[in-house]
């Protein structure tokens, strides 16, 4: 099991202490963090993309390639990278470059990124289209990385002729790929047809929800003749563990974070959607979000190996607030405490 460390950089003010952390001190955390995250055992450092609004990282390729300059090991990955409102060529030349400056250590998470609708309407695009564009761009940056003199015609965007972007990956066959997705069947299609690794969001619902999609992902990996040993399923959580009062000293943060999310979602939306829903502690505890002590926080992250067939998940322990002295004891607790009982499973 590969234990990845996640951000999605939201700023917030700490409703336990009223502290608010500038943009700065933000930003040198997520460089720290994952400096962390590689001495204590963790496998990837992932960051979220967003815009126009308190999550404030725009350009996680930026961050990872500071990131790179400061670690050996650590995979390089995304939370998502926004696969329909940015550029594939684009995308192709900044992910490659921070491939080279890393030695060949960047494995993207590619996704739609519908749940904030604001970032469309600020690109000029139009998120009806999503899904169409996401298969399309998918496919354009798998050819880009993989070959050179791209030739290539599509719906949406101009085409390209003998198109060769640089700098060229690490590895002649692109970087590790994985697409962000769980709920679409659509996406886990692509994954699989294109023989690429599957992220569930599974901080959006109840290990049964994301059941189907894996059961489909396998299906279909075995359709297209691909090697069971190739293919990789991710999970993501939000997580906080403690050694005696994990409940009481999360809640505070966890409940502000989860308020926090439902008020930009019902913004990005005009009021269409809710977004995570009614804020219940015990709900969220029970069925996606994971805390306790390392034995209790241990014990459910096999039962979501086993029930997903996962052999990566992604932990998220900074939003809310949480300040950096906290955020850190729960990162090498993970790290010291959990991460060698998980390596065996």
């Amino acid at each position: 099991m590969d234990v990845g460390l996640l951000s999605l950089g939201d700023l917030m003010t700490d409703p336990v202490t009223g502290i608010r952390r500038t943009a700065v001190q933000r930003h040198r955390s997520l460089v720290d963090q994952a400096v962390l995250a590689e001495q204590v055992g963790f496998t990837s450092v992932h960051l979220g993309e967003h815009h126009f609004c308190d999550y404030i990282v725009s350009a996680p390729a930026v961050v990872l390639a500071a990131i790179a300059e400061r670690t050996t090991t650590l995979k390089l990955s995304t939370g998502v990278t926004l696969g329909v409102n940015l550029d594939p060529v684009r995308i192709a030349e900044d992910y490659a470059t921070v491939d080279v400056l890393s030695n060949g250590r960047v494995e993207p998470v590619i996704g739609r990124g519908t749940f904030f609708p604001h970032t469309f309407d600020a690109f000029g695009q139009d998120p009806r289209d999503a899904k169409d564009v996401f298969a399309e761009n998918v496919e354009l940056l798998c050819r880009l990385w993989r070959e050179e003199n791209v030739t290539w015609t599509g719906s949406f965007r101009s085409p390209v002729t003998e198109l060769t972007t640089q700098p060229r990956p690490v590895n002649s066959t692109g970087p590790a790929m994985w697409i962000g997705g769980g709920v679409s069947m659509e996406s886990v299609d692509l994954a699989a047809r294109l023989g690429l690794r599957l992220m569930l969001p599974t901080v959006f619902g109840t290990l049964e929800m994301f059941r189907p999609a894996v059961d489909r992902y396998l299906e279909q990996w075995e359709a297209s003749g691909r090697n069971p040993a190739d293919r990789h399923i991710g999970s993501c959580n939000h997580c906080f563990v403690h050694p005696t009062n994990a409940r009481a000293t999360w809640e505070p943060r966890y409940r502000a974070y989860i308020e926090w999310v439902n008020d930009l979602v019902r913004t990005s939306t005009k009021g269409v959607s809710g977004g995570l829903g009614h804020f219940d502690f015990d709900r969220l505890t029970a069925n996606t979000a994971l805390c306790g002590t390392v034995d209790e926080v241990v014990d459910r992250m096999g039962v979501m190996a086993e029930t997903l067939h996962l052999d990566t998940q992604i932990l998220m322990f900074d939003m809310g607030g949480l300040p950096d002295e906290e955020l850190y004891d729960v990162i090498a607790r993970v790290g010291n405490e959990m991460i060698p009982q998980l390596a065996s499973m």
